[in-house]
């Protein structure tokens, strides 16, 4: 059994990591700030299925219902790649805010349907930024298992944009992409 001092002692060398693969990315770093928009976005759509209003409202909440269930799977199989590889998981409410780059918004359950799933596809695409850093780090950093895991996550979450975007008339990449200029 641990002391408290060695508890402590643990405890501030990961602080001190964190902090070290956070200001030169790692791909666990990277992957931490995955688990916090993955841990924002299911606060997200259970407000979504909590609150959702409409003629449709009982077929998107068995939508939401199936996110949900697939958004707890990706969260625990990304938790446990990161262990499997010695890295250490955000798992407290002050570390999902730090790393987490989704925003939570109180006035969604007023919102209507479609606005809901704008949010989502907005959601999906913001954390494939993060999911395409992480996948370039592993890579990098020839950590092939944690990569894999990523680029099964970029095709989950392109998938549920080209789902949704449907649901609104838009093509999947309609309004996501910035346009080129030239």
């Amino acid at each position: 059994m641990l002391s408290n001092e060695e508890i402590e002692t643990r405890y501030q060398a990961e602080v001190k990591q964190a902090d070290v693969d956070h200001h030169t990315p790692t791909a666990g770093a990277m992957i931490g700030h995955v688990m916090a928009n993955l841990t924002i976005q299911r606060r997200k759509l259970r407000q979504m299925k909590w609150y959702a209003k409409g003629i449709n409202n009982q077929a998107f909440k068995a939508q939401l219902t199936t996110l949900l269930a697939e958004n707890d799977m990706l969260l625990d199989k990304t938790a446990e790649r990161l262990l499997d590889e010695g890295e250490v998981l955000p798992t407290t409410q002050a570390e999902y805010t730090e790393y987490g780059m989704l925003t939570e918004e109180p006035r969604i359950k007023y919102w209507e349907m479609p606005a809901m799933i704008a949010e989502m596809v907005a959601d999906y695409n913001t954390a494939n930024l993060f999911v395409s850093r992480a996948i370039k780090l592993a890579e990098k950093e020839e950590r092939f298992a944690l990569a894999a895991d990523m680029v099964s996550l970029m095709g989950y979450n392109q998938h549920q944009i080209r789902e949704l975007q449907s649901q609104l008339g838009k093509a999947a990449r309609e309004g996501l992409d910035e346009e080129d200029d030239d």
